[in-house]
C-alpha cells in the first residue's frame, strides 16, 4: 500500500530488547491482578482449578504471541495490527480497525487505567466530590505530556514504571507467603455462578496488552530477533507474576475468603501489616495503572499515526514528528477523545466497568481477523521471507482464533450497554470507510 501522506520523518528503532520486554510486561501487569484474582476464585471454586487457569491463561497468551511474532517479524510497521490487516484483507478493514483502535481499543484502556489510578490515589488524596474523575483526567493530561516531549522520555518513564510496578506484586507475594496461614479451605461451597468459562474471561483480560509490543514493530533494534524475544519473555515473565501472586493470595486468605474479596491485594495486605499495609497496596496499584496508561499512551497513537498517514480524511494525525520521534498529532487527539470517555464513564457513575463493556467486544473482533490474517499470508506468499515462524503451524494460530470467538462470544454475553456503545462507535467507522469508497 502507497502511503501518499507519508513523509521523510519516520520511526528508527530506539528500543532495545529490554525496553520492549519492559513494555510487554508494564502494559499487561495493570491492577487486574489486584482486583481480578477474587472472580477468578469465585468462579472455579476449589484452588486447584484456580491455579490451572492462571497457568492457562499465560499459555493462551504465549500462544498468541507467537503468532504476533511471526506476522511483526514478517511485516514490520507501526502501524502493527492496522498494516497486518491491510495487507491481508484490504484497506476498508485496516481503516476500520484504525478508526475502532483511535476511538475505542487504546482510548478506552487509557480510560480504564485513568479510573484506576484515579480510585486508589483517591483514597491516599481525596481533592473533593469529583476526586477520581480529577485525577482520571491529570493521569491522562500528564503522561501525553511526557509522552509528546519525545520517545525516550517515554521510554524511561516505562521503564522505572515497571520496575516499581513488578517489586510491588513481589511485595504482594511476600505478604502472602510471610502471613500466618489463613484456615484451609482449598475449595468454595456449591455454588451457582460457578463457570470456569467466565472464569477465564477474567484470566484473559487480566494478561491482555501483550500485543501492542506489535506497534513497536519498526522501532525495535534486530526486530527479527527481539519481536518474538520481547513477547515471550515479557508474557513468562508475567505470568510467573500472576500465579506467584495467585497463590499468595490463597495461602494468606484462603478460597472462601479470596472468593467473596472486592480488594484481594488489600485485604491481604492489611491482614499482615494493618492500615499501614493497605495504604501500601493503594499506592501499588496507582503505580500499576500509570504504567499500564503510559504504556498504552506510547503505543496507541502508532495507528492513528498509519491512519492518518494512508487516509486523506485523517491526514493531519500522519505526521511524525522526527525530533521528539513520535505521532504528536495522533498521541493528541487519542488523549482528547480519553477525556471524553473519562466524562462518560462519570456521567455512568460506573467508569472501570462502563470502560471495560465499551471496549472488550470491538478488543475481540479484531483480534480474531489479526489472528486470520496469518493465514492469509502462509496461503498467498507461500515464498516471503519470515525470519520467525509459528510453531506447529496451523494448531497454533487455530487454537489462538478459536479463543478469540469464545472471547468474541463471553464479551457481548457479559457485559452491559457500554459494549452497545463502542459497537455503536464501530459502526459510525464503518459508515465513515463506506462514504470513502463511494467518493473514491
Amino acid at each position: 500500500m502507497t502511503h501518499p501522506i507519508a513523509s521523510d520523518a519516520a520511526p528508527r528503532p530506539v528500543f532495545d530488547l529490554k525496553d520492549a520486554v519492559a513494555m510487554v510486561v508494564g502494559i499487561v501487569v495493570g491492577a487486574g491482578i489486584f482486583k481480578l484474582p477474587a472472580l477468578v476464585a469465585a468462579n472455579t471454586g476449589d484452588a486447584g482449578t484456580m491455579m490451572l487457569a492462571w497457568i492457562l491463561g499465560g499459555a493462551i497468551s504465549i500462544i498468541g504471541a507467537l503468532c504476533y511474532a511471526e506476522l511483526s517479524t514478517s511485516n514490520p510497521d507501526a502501524g502493527g495490527e492496522y498494516h497486518f490487516l491491510d495487507r491481508a484483507f484490504g484497506s476498508d478493514v485496516a481503516r476500520l480497525f484504525a478508526w475502532a483502535r483511535l476511538t475505542v481499543i487504546a482510548s478506552g484502556s487509557i480510560a480504564i487505567f485513568a479510573f484506576v489510578f484515579a480510585d486508589y490515589a483517591t483514597q491516599i488524596a481525596p481533592l473533593g466530590e469529583h476526586s477520581s474523575s480529577v485525577y482520571a483526567v491529570l493521569l491522562v493530561v500528564v503522561l501525553t505530556a511526557i509522552n509528546l516531549v519525545g520517545v525516550r522520555a517515554g521510554k524511561t518513564t516505562q521503564n522505572l514504571l515497571t520496575l516499581l510496578e513488578c517489586l510491588g506484586l513481589v511485595l504482594v507475594i511476600a505478604a502472602g507467603l510471610l502471613a500466618v496461614p489463613a484456615p484451609v479451605d482449598a475449595s468454595i461451597g456449591a455454588s451457582p455462578q460457578r463457570a470456569f468459562g467466565l472464569a477465564m474471561v477474567f484470566v484473559l483480560l487480566t494478561y491482555g496488552g501483550w500485543n501492542d509490543a506489535a506497534y513497536l514493530s519498526a522501532e525495535i533494534r534486530d526486530g527479527h530477533r527481539n519481536i518474538a524475544r520481547s513477547m515471550i519473555l515479557g508474557l513468562a515473565i508475567v505470568a510467573l507474576l500472576y500465579i506467584f501472586v495467585s497463590y499468595a493470595y490463597y495461602v494468606g486468605l484462603g478460597m472462601e475468603a479470596l472468593g467473596k474479596s472486592q480488594a484481594p491485594a488489600a485485604d491481604l495486605l492489611k491482614r499482615v501489616w494493618g492500615s499501614a499495609g493497605a495504604a501500601a497496596i493503594s499506592v501499588i496499584v496507582a503505580v500499576a495503572a500509570i504504567t499500564s496508561a503510559n504504556a498504552t499512551v506510547l503505543t496507541g497513537a502508532r495507528t492513528g499515526y498509519a491512519l492518518g498517514r494512508d487516509w486523506p480524511l485523517f491526514g493531519v494525525l500522519g505526521r511524525w514528528n522526527a525530533g521528539a520521534g513520535v505521532p504528536r498529532n495522533a498521541m493528541a487527539v487519542q488523549a482528547a477523545i480519553a477525556l471524553v470517555l473519562i466524562a462518560l464513564g462519570t456521567w455512568t457513575r460506573r467508569g472501570f466497568e462502563t470502560m471495560v463493556d465499551y471496549t472488550a467486544p470491538v478488543f475481540w473482533l479484531f483480534f480474531f481477523l489479526t489472528g486470520m490474517s496469518l493465514f492469509v499470508f502462509r496461503r498467498w506468499e507461500p515464498h516471503a521471507s519470515r525470519p520467525y515462524r509459528v510453531p506447529l503451524y496451523p494448531v497454533t494460530p487455530l487454537t489462538f482464533c478459536g479463543v478469540c470467538i469464545y472471547m468474541l462470544y463471553s464479551s457481548l454475553a457479559y457485559t452491559g450497554r457500554g459494549a452497545l456503545v463502542g459497537v455503536g462507535v464501530l459502526m459510525v467507522g464503518a459508515v465513515l470507510v463506506m462514504v470513502h469508497r463511494r467518493k473514491s
